[in-house]
């Protein structure tokens, strides 16, 4: 049994929670009302959106908090805000301005009411084999505007997005490592290289998942040590530095199963029922 148990338990969604197919197994859904039912919290961390990370939470049978945008926003699954870090609109154009290279990858994501959109683009090429089948699936949430820089006016944004290829979005990445304005902004890397697609977010200063979930700890009252993060991708590695008990996925980008934190099944064998079984239910709560 852990000398320190189980408190909180959060969970990035895509690669992680969620199948390779996008869906919520059984048997992660059993195993977090499980833990859910021994007064364990949980949370969903992901770099969705929150509307679409919401979809996901509704899946699940007992109270969760949502961090979404990889650490800017946390919300309840109904949809009261708790906690908003935004990028500032000058550093959102500063950001524009530095890589007029990639504005046909570029969007800027706002936290706003539907039906207002929230996430606008220059133009989209939606028959596009890179960015096109995942915009196509949040049309209704999207709108286009010439040129991008004229939607930030007064209102900050959450972050701004880069979405494409893996290799472009790591030069989008190189381009802003090393401007002026970087100590101003927070970089998230999220890279799919089975389907050769890559998510840049630019956030707000600080901003991360593990900052963010490190801030919900600290309301609740819950040091790190009783903290368990399962994650798979770069965008998950503070916060699972964060936690007392981090937890890799079997379908991990590689680089972060060479930090020794223990490693579970894939996605695709519900690794995360299988995290929170063997070390926040000590093999108990199978039914």
């Amino acid at each position: 049994m852990r000398t320190n148990p189980i408190k909180l338990i959060a969970m990035d969604i895509d690669g992680t929670l969620l199948d390779s197919s996008g869906n919520l197994p059984a048997e992660n859904a059993r195993a977090i009302a499980d833990a859910a039912a021994c007064g364990i919290e949980i949370m969903v961390v992901t770099g969705r959106r929150f509307l679409p990370a919401q979809r996901i939470a509704n899946e699940l049978a007992c109270e969760v908090h949502v961090i979404s945008s990889n650490g800017a926003l946390i919300k309840s699954k109904s949809g009261e805000t708790d906690y908003r870090r935004l990028l500032p609109v000058s550093v959102a154009r500063e950001v524009l301005d530095a890589t007029p290279d990639f504005r046909a990858s570029t969007g800027i994501i706002f936290d706003r009411t539907p039906p207002a959109p929230q996430v606008v683009f220059e133009r989209v090429d939606w028959e596009g084999p890179f960015v096109g089948p995942y915009l196509r699936r949040h049309r209704d949430q999207l709108v286009e505007i010439v040129p991008l820089t004229s939607c930030l006016d007064s209102e900050d944004p959450v972050e701004v997005l880069f979405i494409g290829e893996c290799e472009k979005m790591r030069r989008a990445m190189r381009t802003l490592e090393t401007h002026p304005s970087s100590p101003h902004f927070t970089l998230a890397l999220t890279e799919y290289p089975n389907r050769n697609l890559s998510f840049l977010d630019v956030l707000g200063s600080g901003v991360t998942k593990g900052a963010a979930l490190a801030e919900w700890a600290s309301r609740k009252g819950i040091t790190r040590e009783h903290v368990m993060a399962i994650g798979d991708n770069w965008n998950d590695r503070e916060m699972l530095a964060f936690a007392g008990l981090p937890v890799i996925m079997g379908n991990s980008v590689p680089e972060l199963k060479s930090l020794g934190w223990k490693v579970t099944l894939s996605n695709d064998d519900c690794g995360v029922a299988a995290a929170i079984r063997t070390y926040a239910l000590n093999g108990l709560g199978n039914g």
